[in-house]
């Protein structure tokens, strides 16, 4: 009999509908600490990550076959030994994209309009504000990485009746945008922009992509927004292209250390908004539609298709 391993909390709802898609399926919802290393050495399917799926199921002899992340991102997964196994990989690639679009949004707007500099100010009682504010209205934003998520942002940047430059690296089609550039005419894009949102994933190319001198090419009025991952950036490079006035601001969700060490420079910058890397954070909803996207794999899975998993990570591109 298959066994299938669900870690992390489901609701009573949500373990019906997997045990639904299922039938004849040896369901075990929990968790590293109440599941015994056992369950784990005969999981075929695992829905979540914990060490032990690194210690136990990855070992030799374990019945690992597919495994299904939480997270949108798995570079912090072990794809080598992943794909040494033979183990299927499927991402969360599109669940987040309501929630991360929003945070970026949030981020254009509360940079643009004075918002972060006037939180900053409210806790010290002081009546100020900036000489000039800029308007999304009328303004390009370039999307960097224009997966599901990018899309989504451009959706919502099209009612502030703004342009959309979508950078692809396939440079394929782009309904959303009134251009899609591939990756070699980046910094065609970045010159255009007035709001640059990095969505990237991290991958061999991607790593340190933006660096002094991309951040040298985009107008000293724009914003640099990172939704995507912190490696793709040089942080000490951010940290000049800010301090110096090369560009006007940052809104970032993920680091190249996480946590933010306390006493980094970029805590203390009023151009500056800082979130802890939850704009893809488990929302019900984000619960909600993993949850649909991996009942709908099972059927596919449990009908000997593998090979037409949604999200299925291709090793070699490391997405």
């Amino acid at each position: 009999m298959t066994t299938m391993l669900c870690l992390k909390g489901f609701t009573a709802e949500q373990q019906e509908a997997v045990r639904r898609a299922a039938p004849g399926v040896s369901i075990v919802f929990g968790g590293a600490g109440d599941t015994a290393d056992e369950v784990y050495r005969e999981a075929e399917i695992i829905f979540g990550w914990d060490a032990k799926v690194r210690d136990v199921a990855l070992r030799e002899g374990s019945r690992l076959r597919w495994l299904q992340s939480w997270s949108s991102g798995i570079d912090s997964l072990p794809l080598g030994l992943l794909e040494e196994r033979g183990v299927l990989l499927t991402d969360a690639s599109g669940v987040h994209a309501r929630s991360v679009s929003e945070t970026a949004v949030a981020m254009m707007l509360g940079l643009s309009r004075g918002i972060a500099a006037a939180v900053r100010n409210q806790r010290t009682g002081v009546w100020e504000s900036p000489p000039t504010l800029a308007e999304a209205n009328g303004g390009t934003v370039a999307i960097v990485g224009a997966g599901e998520i990018g899309r989504e942002v451009a959706r919502i940047a099209r009612a502030f009746d703004m342009r959309i430059v979508a950078v692809r690296r396939s440079g394929g089609a782009m309904p959303e945008a009134d251009v899609v550039y591939d990756t070699s005419r980046l910094d065609d894009a970045l010159r255009e922009a007035d709001y640059v949102v990095n969505i990237l994933p991290l991958t061999n190319e991607t790593q340190h992509v933006f660096h002094a001198e991309r951040f040298a090419v985009m107008k000293r009025s724009a914003y640099f927004i990172n939704v995507g991952r912190g490696a793709t950036v040089r942080t000490e490079d951010l940290v000049a292209a800010l301090r110096d006035g090369v560009i006007a601001g940052a809104g970032l969700d993920v680091f190249e250390q996480e946590p933010l060490p306390a006493d980094h420079p970029l805590w203390a910058m009023p151009n500056v908004i800082l979130t802890p890397h939850n704009a893809g954070g488990m929302t019900v909803r984000n619960a909600e539609r993993l949850v649909r996207l991996f009942v709908s794999n099972l059927a596919v899975y449990l009908a000997g298709e593998p090979g037409k998993l949604r999200n299925l990570v291709d090793y070699k591109k490391s997405y």
